[in-house]
C-alpha cells in the first residue's frame, strides 16, 4: 500500500522566548548565511518584553519558519527622513510606546526552504488584523530594494520604483509589498548601514488602517449600518391636501417603526393633487401644483423631527421667479434642511411643463455620512455620480418617475452602473399604478429597489433587496458602509482608485453651485 505524505502542520503564532534557538538558525540561513546578521537573545527578549503582540512567528513541524517583528511608534515624534537606528532606538527599541499610533515593521523573513508557500502573505496578514485590533492609524516600515545595485548606475530610485511597479524590472520584495496593498510614502537614503545591495536606499512603505477612528467619540458620529425605508407610491385621487398629508404620514410612520435612518419618496408623487386644476393647460396645472412644494416641506420637516428620521422627499415643482424646476429637500431628523434639483429635464418635462434643468451638483451631509440625490433621468448621466461620489458619496438616492418598463429599465439599469463605477450604494423609489383625471400622468410603472456594487462582499447580482412591480409598498433594507471601505481598499476591482487621470480628469465649472 502506498502511503501518501501528510501535510506539514503550520502554525502563526506569537514568537515565545523558548524560540530563540530555533530563530536563530532560521535567521542565519534568512540572511544569506552571514551569521552576524541576526537578533540576539538579548534583543528579542527585550522586544518580546515591551511588546509581546507585535511579534508573530510561523512554525512548521516544530520549525521556525518565518517572522514578523514589529514596534509601536508615535508618529509625531519621528519624520519620514529617518533611518533604521532611529527608529528603533540604536536596536534597544526605546522608540516603542504603547500610546504611539503606528505599527513599525522592523523584520520580516521566510525560511529559504519554506519560500513559494505564501508565508509571507500570512505573517503580513496578522500584522494588519493585529494593526486593526489596536486601532493604530497604520503599518509603516522601510522596505529594502536589493536589486537597485543593478541598476544604480543608469536609473534614479524614483525610477527604478516606476518600473517594477509597472514589471519591467523584477525586485521581489518590493512587488511583493506593493501587492499586499502597502503603497510608497517616501524613498530614504542612508536607512540602513551597510546594505550594499539596496545602495543604502530604502522605500517607505504603509498600509492605512481604514478601520482606525478616534479614541474620543463624537456624538452623532457616521453610523456603520443605514437603514433605508423606500416607499413605493401609488397613484390615486386625493380628495384634497390634507388627505396627501395624512398618507405621507402614514408612510414615515411605518418606515420610522422599523428604526430606519432615510425615507425615500418618489418624483413627481405629489401629482395626484393636479386633478383640480386639469380644466388648464398642463403648463398652467403644474403651476398650481407648485403651490403645495412649500406646504409640504414644512410638513416634511415636521415628520423628520417627530419620527427621528431623515426625509428625502422624492420631488416637487417648485416657481423661482419665472421659471420652474423640478426639486426636492433632505428633510434631516435634526429640523434643517437641504434642497436639490433636478437637473437634466426629459423632452416631456421641457415641451408638456416648461420645466428648467437646475444648476445645484452637491453631496449633502448627513448623520449617516455624506449622500447624494438625483431625479431620475440625471442617474442617465455618468458624471454628475462620480462628481458626487469624488466628494465623498456613499449612498445615493434616486426618486423617479417611469411611465413605462422601458423607461423603468433605463432607470435602473444606469442606477445599477452607478453603483458599480462609484463604489456605493444606490437606492431608486418611484410610483406605480395609474391617474386617470391628471394630463400626463396617466400611467405609472415601478419597482423600487436598493443597489450594491458588485463583488464577493455584496450579493451576486449587484440587487440588495427589491419591491414587488407596480405594486404599492415599502422596501427596508440595511447597507454596511464598512463593505464599501473594503471595496475602496481590497476589491477585485477599484474603479475610483484605478482611473487613469494621467489620461483624463472631471471637474465641476466654476458657475456650478
Amino acid at each position: 500500500m502506498e502511503i501518501l505524505d501528510q501535510a506539514p502542520k503550520i502554525e502563526l503564532r506569537n514568537l515565545v522566548v523558548s524560540d530563540y534557538i530555533e530563530l536563530k538558525k532560521s535567521m542565519i540561513e534568512s540572511y544569506n548565511g552571514m551569521p552576524e546578521d541576526y537578533w540576539t537573545e538579548k534583543e528579542i527578549k527585550s522586544l518580546l518584553k515591551k511588546f509581546p503582540q507585535g511579534q508573530l512567528c510561523i512554525e512548521i513541524d516544530g520549525r521556525i519558519a518565518g517572522c514578523a517583528l514589529s514596534i509601536i511608534v508615535e508618529s509625531a515624534k519621528y519624520d519620514d527622513d529617518h533611518s533604521y537606528k532611529q527608529i528603533t532606538g540604536n536596536f534597544t527599541f526605546s522608540t516603542h510606546s504603547d500610546k504611539g499610533d503606528v505599527l513599525y515593521g522592523i523584520d520580516v523573513f521566510i525560511h529559504p526552504e519554506f519560500r513559494g508557500m505564501r508565508l509571507g502573505r500570512r505573517l503580513y496578514e496578522a500584522r494588519k488584523e493585529l494593526c486593526e485590533q489596536l486601532n493604530l492609524r497604520s503599518i509603516i516600515f522601510g522596505g529594502r530594494i536589493p536589486n537597485y545595485s543593478k541598476y544604480a548606475d543608469e536609473l534614479t530610485p524614483k525610477q527604478y520604483i516606476e518600473k517594477v511597479r509597472r514589471k519591467e524590472i523584477e525586485d521581489p520584495v518590493l512587488l511583493f509589498q506593493l501587492a499586499n496593498e502597502f503603497h510608497v510614502r517616501k524613498v530614504l537614503k542612508g536607512y540602513l548601514d551597510g546594505d550594499t545591495e539596496s545602495m543604502e536606499y530604502a522605500v517607505l512603505m504603509e498600509w492605512i488602517n481604514i478601520y482606525h477612528t478616534k479614541s474620543t467619540k463624537i456624538l452623532n458620529s457616521e453610523t456603520k449600518v443605514v437603514r433605508l425605508g423606500l416607499v413605493q407610491w401609488q397613484m390615486r385621487l386625493f380628495k384634497d391636501f390634507e388627505a396627501v398629508v395624512n398618507q405621507i404620514e402614514f408612510f414615515v410612520d411605518a418606515i420610522s417603526d422599523y428604526q430606519s435612518d432615510f425615507v425615500l419618496f418618489p418624483e413627481f408623487f405629489n401629482a395626484p393633487l393636479m386633478a383640480e386644476f386639469n380644466h388648464m393647460k398642463e403648463a398652467e396645472a403644474i403651476r398650481m401644483l407648485s403651490d403645495y412644494t412649500e406646504p409640504l416641506l414644512e410638513k416634511f420637516r415636521e415628520f423628520a423631527i417627530s419620527y427621528n428620521i431623515n426625509i428625502i422627499t422624492g420631488s416637487m415643482p417648485m416657481k423661482d421667479g419665472d421659471h420652474l424646476y423640478n426639486v426636492g429637500f433632505v428633510c434631516r431628523r435634526d429640523g434643517s434642511y437641504e434642497r436639490y434639483e433636478k437637473l437634466h429635464i426629459t423632452p416631456a418635462e421641457e415641451s408638456a411643463w416648461g420645466i428648467k434643468g437646475g444648476n445645484k451638483i452637491n453631496t449633502i451631509d448627513t448623520d449617516c455620512g455624506k449622500i447624494g440625490v438625483l431625479i431620475c433621468y440625471d442617474v442617465e448621466f455618468p458624471e454628475i455620480p462620480r462628481l458626487l461620489a469624488d466628494e465623498g458619496m456613499k449612498i445615493l438616492f434616486v426618486p423617479f418617475m417611469t411611465d413605462t418598463q422601458n423607461g423603468y429599465e433605463r432607470v435602473r439599469n444606469c442606477a445599477k452602473a452607478r453603483a458599480i463605477e462609484n463604489e456605493c450604494y444606490v437606492a431608486i423609489a418611484g410610483n406605480v399604478g395609474n391617474l386617470p383625471k391628471v394630463n400626463n400622468m396617466d400611467i405609472q410603472y415601478a419597482q423600487s429597489a436598493v443597489f450594491t456594487p458588485s463583488d464577493f462582499a455584496f450579493p451576486v447580482n449587484g440587487i440588495k433587496a427589491e419591491a414587488t412591480p407596480n405594486t404599492e409598498s415599502t422596501l427596508i433594507a440595511d447597507v454596511d458602509m464598512d463593505l464599501l471601505k473594503e471595496l475602496h481598499n481590497f476589491g477585485s476591482v477599484r474603479n475610483l482608485k484605478d482611473r487613469r487621470t494621467d489620461l483624463y480628469s472631471l471637474r465641476k465649472k466654476k458657475n456650478a453651485k
